[in-house]
Parts: C-alpha cells; sequence; structure tokens
C-alpha cells in the first residue's frame, strides 16, 4: 500500500478524534504497554506529543517509566543533517518547541542513540509486518540505525493494523512490537 495515500488518511483520522477520545485512547495505549516483556531495560527513548498533530499523549507512559525508575531519552531533530540526538531527561531539563511544534530539551546530558535499550516510535500507520508509516523525514530510521540491533522497537498507533502490506524502502525499520488501545501486535 502506497505510503502517501496512508499519511493521508491516518491525518485526518486522528484530525477526527476529540480531545477525549484522544487522552482515553492514549490511556489505553499505556496501558497495554505494561502486558509487554520490556520493564528489566535501563534505557528507554521516547517521543514528547506534538498536540496540535492530535498524536498519542506520552505523558501516560512518561509516568510509568519515572515510577519504574528508568532512564528516560528524549530527542533533539537537527533538520540539516535529518538525526536526531538523544538527551537524558532529569527535573532540570528545559524543553521547548522547535519550529515544527516538536517539544524538544533545549539542552541537557546527551546520551548516544547506541545506549538505547527501547525505543516508542510515533506513527501514521502500520501493518502486520512490522511495517510502518511516520511523517516522510526519515529521522526515527537514520535513529534506530544508531541504536544496537537488539534494541526494542515499539510502535504507538490509536488505530489497528492495516490488513494490506505497506510498501517499504531498503532503509526502513521494522517494528518489533505495535501497541494499539486494543491489541499488542507482535512481529
Amino acid at each position: 500500500m502506497d505510503k502517501s495515500v496512508l499519511r493521508k488518511t491516518y491525518k485526518a483520522l486522528r484530525r477526527n478524534l476529540t480531545e477525549d477520545q484522544a487522552e482515553d485512547l492514549s490511556l489505553a495505549i499505556s496501558n497495554q504497554l505494561l502486558k509487554l516483556p520490556i520493564w528489566k531495560h535501563s534505557f528507554y527513548h521516547i517521543f514528547l506529543t506534538i498536540a496540535e498533530l492530535k498524536e498519542i499523549n506520552t505523558d501516560y507512559i512518561l509516568n510509568i517509566l519515572s515510577g519504574k525508575d528508568k532512564n528516560i531519552l528524549i530527542s533533539k531533530s537537527d533538520f540539516k543533517t535529518g538525526e536526531m540526538h538523544s538527551f537524558l531527561l532529569t527535573d532540570n531539563t528545559v524543553i521547548k518547541k522547535n519550529s515544527y511544534n516538536i517539544p524538544e530539551p533545549v539542552d541537557g546530558i546527551p546520551i548516544e542513540n547506541s545506549k538505547t535499550d527501547v525505543v516508542f516510535i510515533p506513527l501514521l500507520a502500520f501493518d502486520l509486518q512490522g511495517n510502518r508509516v511516520g511523517y516522510g523525514k526519515g529521522f526515527y530510521d537514520r535513529f534506530l540505525a544508531q541504536c544496537r540491533p537488539e534494541t526494542i522497537k515499539i510502535g504507538l498507533s490509536f488505530f489497528e493494523a492495516e490488513a494490506e502490506t505497506i510498501e517499504t524502502f531498503e532503509t526502513d525499520v521494522k517494528l518489533d512490537y505495535c501497541v494499539t488501545p486494543n491489541k499488542v501486535y507482535q512481529f
């Protein structure tokens, strides 16, 4: 299935969610995550929600990670190189939205991407083989290529899997899991 068509379709589906629906679905996703065998690790990379795009509210997951005393990594995007750089989230981390409304750390303690044990990945759509559709800039594929092969890759989606296989490119990195409000997919 064509990624550009899926991007358009799923952006519209997200826009049609009410704020209450998005919150309820986000909470359900975070509760589903508790079923995964991923909690023995140390370094967890998570995206901060772009509210304007009605992304999954990751505050619930951040609370779980904090409660489990995990090292939380957040990223800063470099739009010149197309890379993401990880920083340790601490009580002193200052977060500011960049020109694309992406909440990012202003500065902080840099952590090598290769230290990441588990990464939570924003996406628009995914299929039953673990292929995913993001916003199309390739930031996460480049980031995941810098992680260790055993890094656990978890997509988060408000919606269930596409039955039809999504087109892929050589640089695309597949998911290990995708978590929706109703189901955990393992690939």
